[in-house]
């Protein structure tokens, strides 16, 4: 058993470690969570999911079945430290590109738009983003030794060297967000990254920013209670030509698993509602993403050129508990499974 007592005023650490029989330390997933080098906290830790059989609201009712299951972390890095965090990424010790179900990786760092529009209305600027072919993957690896491998903890030395690092350059814990994903829409990358030992291979000093390779476009909706259903519909039947332009790598439409112990995330939707589904489209660069904008198919998935309901037709329910909220990044560290995402 360990106990940990952290003083947000300093870096001091008083470990207890109480050991029954045997000297030897062991890094569980209840007591870990170095989360992609981040600190430790009992309150808040990326707790393995229920099995895809026990998560009932993913295939039941009207509901969509998903069709990845896809984890992430958000993270607030302390102002100036963007770039060390970003190297203890870069440099750190992972398999996840040869294990069984993995199918995409990029750390995402958030950016704005243009200069027009408003701050964004809560606090985290990182985002690891990570999708699975099916939540018993995400299981598998969750309480694997590849996790404790990638989260220093195959010893005390490394565990709490880890810590240390990570109170210098985050403010408080990560925030583990999962989601069901839904349909689901990918291409077959022409090459992927360069990788060593199932990790990218990347010149990082702690100094720069690493590049961006990639860009992700997001919309959070706070869906109402009984609607979920009919937003999935609607979003199933929209008419969309993704894949048939240049530079679209993948879409999903994430919907959060509650159901999974130790979810936290953003809790800014609106009128103290929480953003309960999320679209997110990764764009192969801006370039990309703004001549999808531009184009007539955007205009066509966004209801551009239909014609309007007559305005003595009932009004459907409203859906959702306000407008939903864009949310853009730039993603570096970028892992591609050969079939793609």
């Amino acid at each position: 058993q360990v106990a940990l007592v952290m003083r947000s005023s300093s870096l001091t650490l008083i470990l207890v470690v109480l050991a029954r029989g045997s000297a030897a330390f062991s890094a569980s997933p209840r007591i870990v969570n170095v989360a992609h080098g981040v600190m430790v906290s009992r309150a808040r830790v990326v707790a393995t999911a229920t099995t895809d059989a026990e998560s009932v609201m993913a295939t039941s009712g009207a509901l969509l079945p998903r069709d990845r299951y896809i984890a992430t972390n958000q993270f607030v890095v302390r102002p100036g430290s963007e770039a060390k965090f970003e190297a203890r990424w870069a440099n750190r010790k992972s398999r996840l590109a040869e294990l069984d179900g993995f199918r995409y990786f990029n750390l995402m760092r958030r950016v704005k738009l243009d200069s027009e529009r408003p701050d964004y209305d809560d606090d985290f600027s990182y985002v690891s983003f990570t999708i699975w072919e099916t939540k018993k993957d995400f299981n598998s690896w969750r309480t694997g030794d590849a996790f404790k491998e990638a989260h220093g903890g195959t010893s005390i030395g490394a565990f709490l060297g880890a810590m240390i690092s990570s109170l210098r350059v985050l403010k408080g814990p990560p925030r583990p967000v999962f989601y069901d994903g839904l349909l689901h829409l990918s291409t077959k990358p022409e090459s992927v990254p360069e990788t060593d030992g199932g990790w990218r291979v990347v010149e990082a000093d702690g100094e720069n920013l690493l590049p961006a390779e990639a860009f992700v476009a997001c919309n959070r909706f706070s869906v109402l209670p009984g609607q979920e259903a009919a937003f999935e519909e609607r979003w199933a039947k929209r008419d969309s030509t993704l894949n048939e332009l240049p530079g679209f790598v993948s879409f999903t439409m994430l919907r959060r698993d509650f159901g999974n112990t130790g979810h936290g995330g953003d809790r800014s939707g609106p009128a103290g509602a929480e953003w309960n589904y999320m679209s997110a489209t990764v764009w192969k660069d801006r370039a990309a993403f703004d001549n999808w904008r531009e184009s007539q198919q955007f205009k066509n998935a966004h209801g551009g050129g239909k014609p309007q309901a007559s305005e003595d037709a009932p009004k459907p329910p409203p859906m959702w508990a306000g407008p939903p909220t864009p949310v853009f990044y730039e993603a570096t560290l970028v892992l591609s499974s050969p079939e793609g995402a």
